[in-house]
């Protein structure tokens, strides 16, 4: 076997193909579309993937409003957040975060599944989340991706 002919190909920020992908959210259980739409934004799709390269697709997600949770989660589920002073935490439910923005809680639900860095950070910027079917990403001539 000739390993010469054998090389891993390790993808950086100039070789990767960058593309847009639409995702319709309606009646999708919450927690299953958020990690397919994670794996998406990673590129873990892909047989390119590189772990600490931004490989992965720009995501638009519509009909934000229509996302269902399974069981009792609207009421009995708690987000927790921490101001860092005595007295500071505070306590949310899904119902809670909906009438503030429907598209808040698909965002948090698929930051939670992005890595916990700088990467993170940077791949979080590639998904978009709208309520409604309408989107300004036309230009981008998104393709569909059935979840």
């Amino acid at each position: 076997m000739d390993t010469l002919s054998y090389k891993t190909k390790s993808a950086n920020k100039t070789t990767v193909e960058k593309q847009w992908v639409i995702v319709d959210a309606d009646s999708k259980v919450l927690g299953r579309l958020a990690s397919e739409v994670a794996k998406v934004i990673r590129g873990k799709n892909k047989p390119g993937f590189t772990p600490h390269v931004d490989c992965g697709d720009n995501v638009i997600v519509i009909n934000a409003d229509k996302v269902r949770l399974t069981g009792k989660k609207w009421t009995d589920r708690v987000y927790l957040s921490y101001t860092g002073y005595p007295g500071g935490q505070k306590a949310t439910t899904p119902r809670q975060l909906k009438e503030k923005s429907s598209t808040l809680l698909v965002e948090r639900a698929v930051r939670g599944m992005l890595p916990k860095n700088r990467l993170g950070r940077q791949l979080f910027n590639n998904l978009y989340v709208y309520e409604g079917t309408e989107h300004p990403h036309d230009a981008q001539q998104p393709k569909a991706l059935e979840i």
